[in-house]
């Protein structure tokens, strides 16, 4: 692009960054790039990656791109060895009986904390109970200590 500065073709460019600090963007001497630019001063001008055409506003060739190199030719298949006789499948009794007893194993402990989950859930009950039993047989107990002393002190008893 010909600009009267650099950051009159930043500003043209649209980016704020100075492109020419870091070397994305550079003045030419190309005497083609320079005559496209005079052509149309301040206006950025475009050609294809790669293209070695000149300059425009709106490029319309396209780069050109090297051919793939070519695969090498497949080398002639040697003597096919004859294949290897299927190998049977595994034999699954012993994974499925070592399963099997891991499975009751588990079933086995399932069962063994469900009992001892009944057991405390009795052990709590008769807990429960008992504490009640005190409870009541404490108050009724401290009730006759309380009878007991008053009729002691009316008969002249002291503490």
């Amino acid at each position: 692009m010909a600009a009267p500065s650099k950051a009159a073709a930043l500003r043209a460019w649209g980016v704020r960054q100075n492109l020419f600090a870091d070397g994305t963007a550079r003045l030419t001497d190309d005497s083609q790039a320079v005559e496209a630019a005079l052509a149309h001063p301040e206006t950025p001008l475009r050609r294809a990656v790669g293209s070695s055409e000149p300059f425009a506003l709106e490029p319309t060739s396209l780069p050109k791109v090297p051919d793939l190199p070519k695969r090498p030719a497949a080398k002639p298949a040697a003597k096919s060895k004859p294949a290897a006789p299927a190998k049977p499948p595994a034999d699954r009794a012993k994974l499925n009986a070592a399963e099997a007893k891991l499975r009751k194993l588990d079933e086995g402990r399932k069962a063994e904390e469900a009992e001892f989950r009944r057991r405390e859930a009795e052990l709590e009950a008769a807990r429960e109970a008992a504490q009640a039993r005190y409870v009541r047989d404490r108050k009724a107990a401290t009730a006759a200590v309380v009878a007991a002393r008053g009729a002691y002190r009316e008969a002249g008893g002291a503490d």
